[in-house]
Formats: C-alpha cells, sequence, structure tokens
C-alpha cells in the first residue's frame, strides 16, 4: 500500500512547505481520505485516477479542495467523482458548499458522459468497499459528525484517526488488527494550548501521549499529521521531548510504502 500526504503549503519560493493547512490523504495514487489540498497538490496520476474521495468530516481544512478538484475534471469525466460520508456530511456540502451560492450543485449536473459527481453513504462501524480498498469508519471524538478510518488493501491496513480530541473506539479497533501496518494520528497543538486543543477537540503531545497508552500493539509506528502550521516546530519539539517509540511527525508529500 502506497500512502502520500499531500502538500498543502507553499514557500516563498514556490517550493511546497513542511506546514500543513489542508489535510489530504492519498492511497495507491487512486484513493484521498478528505481533500483538503486535493485539487492542488495531487499528482497528475492521481488527477487522472483518483474517483473517490472518502470524507472524514466536513471542515474547510479537509474538504476545500474538493470543489475545484471536480472543476477541473467536470468535462472529461466519463464517471462521476464519488464522494462517501455520512449522511449528515453529504448534507451538509449541499447545504454549504455545492448550493449555487459558493459553488455550483455538481449533484444536479452533467456533462456529455452523464453524471459528475455522486454522493455514496456510510454508516460508522460498517465496513464498505473503495475502489480496490475495504474501509472501517470509526466515530471519533471532533465536532462536527467525524470518522477515523481503517483502511486496508486485503494485505495490510494502516489506521487514520482524522481530527480527534480524546477518544476509544479507534484506539480499541486498531489495537485488534493484526495486520495493521501504520497509523496516521493528528496532533494540532502544543501542550500550552490545552485548553484551545480541548474546546476545539483536538489534542496536544501530551494528550496524544495518553491516547497511545490504549494503543495494544507494539511496533507499530506512529506518523503524525495535521499539526497546526504556526505550531508546527513546537509541537514536533514536544513530541520528540516525549520519546515514544516509533513516533514520528510526517512531512507533506511524503511517501509511505506499506
Amino acid at each position: 500500500m502506497k500512502v502520500q500526504l499531500l502538500p498543502s503549503t507553499i514557500e516563498t519560493d514556490g517550493t511546497a512547505a513542511k506546514r500543513q493547512h489542508f489535510s489530504c490523504i492519498v492511497i495507491d495514487d487512486r484513493v484521498a481520505v478528505d481533500a483538503g489540498s486535493l485539487a492542488f497538490a495531487c499528482s497528475d496520476t492521481q488527477r487522472k485516477q483518483i474517483r473517490d474521495v472518502i470524507i472524514s468530516h466536513v471542515h474547510l481544512d479537509h474538504i476545500a479542495g474538493l470543489p475545484p478538484f471536480i472543476d477541473d475534471l467536470y468535462s472529461t469525466l466519463v464517471g462521476p467523482v464519488r464522494i462517501h460520508g455520512t449522511a449528515g456530511m453529504i448534507d451538509a456540502l449541499e447545504t454549504h458548499i455545492f448550493n449555487w451560492t459558493i459553488y455550483p450543485r455538481f449533484s444536479e449536473l452533467t456533462n456529455a458522459h452523464g453524471k459528475v459527481l455522486e454522493y455514496l453513504t456510510f454508516t460508522g462501524g460498517r465496513e464498505f468497499s473503495c475502489e480496490h480498498l475495504s474501509v472501517t469508519p470509526i466515530a471519533v471524538n471532533h465536532v462536527p459528525e467525524s470518522m477515523g478510518f481503517i483502511v486496508s488493501d486485503g494485505n495490510v491496513s494502516v489506521g487514520i484517526t482524522g481530527d480527534t480530541a480524546h477518544t476509544e473506539d479507534v484506539w480499541e479497533q486498531l489495537s485488534d488488527r493484526g495486520d495493521l501496518a501504520a497509523v496516521f494520528v493528528e496532533c494540532a497543538f502544543p501542550d500550552e494550548l490545552a485548553g484551545l486543543a480541548a474546546a476545539s477537540y483536538h489534542l496536544t503531545p501530551a494528550g496524544l501521549a495518553e491516547e497511545l497508552k490504549k494503543f495494544k500493539r507494539s511496533g507499530v509506528p506512529i506518523y503524525v499529521v495535521n499539526i497546526k502550521p504556526m505550531f508546527r516546530e513546537r509541537v514536533i519539539a514536544e513530541l520528540t521531548n516525549l520519546s515514544i517509540s516509533g513516533l514520528t511527525a510526517a512531512e507533506p508529500g511524503q511517501i509511505f510504502q506499506f
């Protein structure tokens, strides 16, 4: 399984920054988990192949690249882009984004080949198929309704928590996976902003350390993502000081092979 955290932020010299304003993880160049930077940072191969986008929740940093991604492909699509989300997430996208005011309602439009957008509903706890992958959504502690995922290609699986504060079920289910190759987990704020992290349902390094006590698997690498960009260096320094075995910060653009 190939997993890539797409870049989202540009340095003054035009290169991709290590800071991450938007969230988008691409699996095997064919399936996107969230779409924050999808339209802006995907490769030509990914743009050609990705027709399935799984949404963890509808905060802007996780969906910002979705409308222009569909817009870019509109005239050339021979089949629809499939957005996978809960009924509530899909309703939010139709009400607040694809509403003819912020962006066209692509679900009502067609090109020469037919539909350009299709919604597919999933429910927490129920595995669904997506391209060559099987995906288990697991409710996590974030507002609005949010999901983490276990994604399997039949040989290995990876865990993606999405945005979350202290939670339970995702760690229990990840601990039970014998084929688990890696976990991608958020850690948004430094410890001195623990109050803000709690209010916004995010983790700090100390909070993440507490969460990982619930994870009962050894030897599985943990990659930290979704660090608030202005606090990246501070969060990484605090995580380093905790000396958590197997834990590193993922860099935007980095490719993982499992």
